[in-house]
């Protein structure tokens, strides 16, 4: 996965500066390197399948007997334990789905978590990324998020992601925020000078 040095992160905190001069909104970045570990996940399968298959078999063949099916329940729920924490099978046992999920419930989190929105006139803005699931997320408080073209929003969101894909986040970062900052000088011009948040790039290990 990719790790962003102390040089890149500066990098992420020099555009958001860039962009603020031009701007009443207040921009914060978030990298998670994974919005969740899943562990949970091998052993919800292991079990299913630990009573599944033994259970499908003493169904349809009569076989094992009870105390063998005990037994194989058993044997069978540690050696899949054992064998679905490889790191090649783990990540597919995670749906798409539940990715999503898990990287959406973290964007708005941090939302909450870095008071974004307790901004003066709720001018508020995440952008947030989540590496493992491949989810990037513009989060916007309510004090600006009917003057931002969600059509765009979704356009740079898309760009991103590609980025991400690619393992380019610094870059992805830096035009994301340079393409955030052109709609918000538009919408939300610079009034004042204040900076309410931190301009550093948050890292979830």
């Amino acid at each position: 996965m990719t790790s962003l040095n102390e040089y890149e992160r500066r990098q992420v905190a020099e555009a958001i500066a860039r962009v603020e001069r031009r701007t009443d909104a207040q921009l914060v970045t978030v990298l998670a390197r994974r919005a969740d570990d899943y562990a949970y996940l091998p052993l919800f399968w292991a079990a299913i399948l630990a009573l599944a298959l033994p259970g499908l078999l003493h169904g349809l063949l009569a076989w094992p007997g009870v105390r063998g099916l005990l037994v194989a329940n058993i044997l069978l729920f540690i050696g899949l334990c054992l064998l679905l924490r490889s790191p090649r099978l783990a990540p597919m046992l995670i749906p798409a789905a539940l990715r999503r999920w898990r990287a959406s419930s973290l964007a708005h989190q941090q939302f909450r978590e870095q008071n974004l929105q307790g901004t003066k006139g709720g001018t508020g803005v995440l952008i947030f990324v989540a590496e493992a699931e491949r989810h990037v997320e513009i989060l916007v408080d309510q004090g600006i998020a009917h003057l931002l073209d969600a059509k765009a929003r979704a356009m740079m969101v898309a760009r991103f992601t590609e980025q991400v894909r690619q393992g380019r986040i610094l870059q992805g970062f830096v035009e994301c925020i340079e393409a955030c900052g052109e709609l918000l000088c538009e919408h939300v011009p610079r009034t004042h000078t204040r900076n309410e948040l931190p301009n550093r790039l948050v890292i979830l290990d």
